[in-house]
């Protein structure tokens, strides 16, 4: 797949940084537009192919500058789960009115772009109370799933008015190498495994049995590519998780035995933002319609994840 000129929003973060170097090879130039509120420019590959702009995707001169001269876009920006709450206002101006911002301006811009994918996320289904949880459900009581869906709404209605090729993926709690602690919004993987590697309490919020969908970097960037080429993808949304469940204190454990840690757990109570107690996606549809399928369980990835670390 040849794939020309490319634009990934949010790209120095960790899925982003992943994807470019994953797609790098197989683009003509690599543009890549990020503020760094959570991303780290040295996260970037380098190369003379890339072109870094350290920008919001409200900036209107970058996406003019940007837009015309690409063939694929990812937009993968968006505020953090944790820090919606405390800014809706933020959480509102980046997730959507920037998404629609980029899709309007892609339509006057670019009117010929080749799919435009949009990483949504498994939030939107909130505390399911289907298991697994199929694309057609819904349960939004936080600014960030109502930020996130709305933007999924965008982009049907610019499909409806403009013919935007547009894939939707509702990505689930996406872990691997790549993810550092040193981001403070990163997820309870990372964290889990910086607190193993110190000696530190592995905090757990709440009683531990939630669970969640882990769901490994290079199944999750499979999956992102298969959004862009696929012809089947074009106007669809899709779940990309591994349709099991894995309660956090098996997770911990897990970690624990991988590292050879003697940290103890640390229950903390639950945040504002520990809503779901169970999540496990229900992945039918995008291993029937696009030929996905997720490479690795969990313990291969955990384990992939440590060699990564240790070499850091």
């Amino acid at each position: 797949m040849s794939l020309g000129n490319v634009l990934i929003t949010g790209g120095a973060g960790f899925v982003g940084s992943q994807l470019a170097a994953d797609l790098l090879p197989e683009t003509d130039h690599l543009y890549i537009i990020d503020d760094l509120s959570t991303g780290r420019k040295e996260s970037l590959p380098q190369s003379n192919k890339v072109s870094f702009y350290k920008a919001s995707i409200t900036d209107q001169e970058v996406l003019e500058e940007v837009l015309p001269q690409v063939d694929y876009i990812f937009h993968l920006a968006c505020r953090n789960l944790l820090l919606s709450v405390d800014d809706i206002e933020a959480d509102f101006q980046t997730n959507l009115f920037g998404g629609y911002c980029l899709l309007k301006k892609t339509m006057e811009l670019n009117p010929k772009i080749k799919r435009f994918v949009y990483t949504s996320t498994a939030s939107v289904y909130n505390n399911a109370d289907i298991l697994p949880t199929p694309e057609s459900y819904y349960d939004i009581s936080m600014p960030y799933a109502a930020s996130k869906f709305s933007m999924e709404h965008y982009c049907h209605v610019f499909h409806h008015l403009s013919r935007l090729p547009f894939t939707i993926l509702r990505l689930s709690n996406l872990y691997g190498p790549g993810q550092l602690a040193v981001n403070p919004y990163c997820g309870v993987v990372a964290k889990f495994f910086e607190a193993a590697a110190a000696g530190e309490p592995l905090i757990i919020y709440g009683s531990g049995e939630q669970t969640r969908d882990f769901t490994y970097i290079s199944d999750g960037i499979d999956a992102i590519r298969k959004a862009a080429s696929h012809p089947e993808a074009a106007g669809n949304v899709f779940n990309v998780g591994t349709g099991r469940e894995t309660t956090i204190h098996r997770l911990a454990v897990s970690i624990k035995d991988i590292t050879g840690s003697d940290s103890p757990f640390e229950y903390q109570p639950e945040r504002t933002i520990d809503t779901v107690t169970n999540r496990c996606l229900d992945t039918k549809k995008i291993k029937t319609e696009l030929g996905w399928n997720p490479e690795h369980s969990l313990e291969k990835g955990l384990k992939n994840t440590y060699e990564w670390l240790k070499n850091q």
